[in-house]
């Protein structure tokens, strides 16, 4: 299987709606296609469908099989692209750095960071008790390790 023409045959399709990226393609010494593509506003099923065939009617089963599967992100993953992260804006995300963990909605992404808005629960200055305490966090987007949606039920 040429990886190559397997790419460009995606991206042909994906061409046809800007709003839908690449996340990740591989294929398995079986022939296996495995295409994640994600959209800044979600991937509806007939787009997926339209990309598979796409691909499907441009490669011939005669020259080599081979199976095909064009998928979105699974929820639990961490995010890949940077795309991702500016369709998820207000959302609670996890992130981790080298430092630790942040967990917050988040607020705001640019190039070269994100922000994400962190409540927590502290004692009081003075007296019993605890006040909520909102902090603005800003992660430089080359210390990220890893990012996760949470999701929240």
């Amino acid at each position: 299987m040429n990886p190559e023409k397997v790419v460009h045959l995606v991206n042909e399709a994906l061409e046809e709606n800007e709003s839908l990226f690449l996340l990740d393609l591989a294929i398995s010494s079986s022939n296996k296609i495995t295409v994640i593509v994600d959209g800044d506003a979600g991937v509806p099923l007939n787009e997926c469908i339209r990309i598979s065939r796409h691909v499907e009617n441009n490669l011939d089963r005669e020259e080599e099989d081979y199976a095909l599967e064009v998928t979105t992100p699974d929820i639990t993953e961490p995010l890949k692209s940077f795309r991702q992260y500016k369709k998820n804006i207000g959302r609670t995300m996890k992130v981790k750095t080298e430092e630790g963990t942040s967990e917050g909605v988040l607020q705001k992404v640019d190039d070269e960071s994100i922000v994400i808005l962190q409540t927590t629960r502290e004692p009081k200055p003075v007296g019993k008790g605890k006040i909520t305490v909102e902090r603005e966090i800003t992660i430089p987007i080359k210390e990220i390790k890893e990012a996760k949606v949470k999701i929240i039920i």
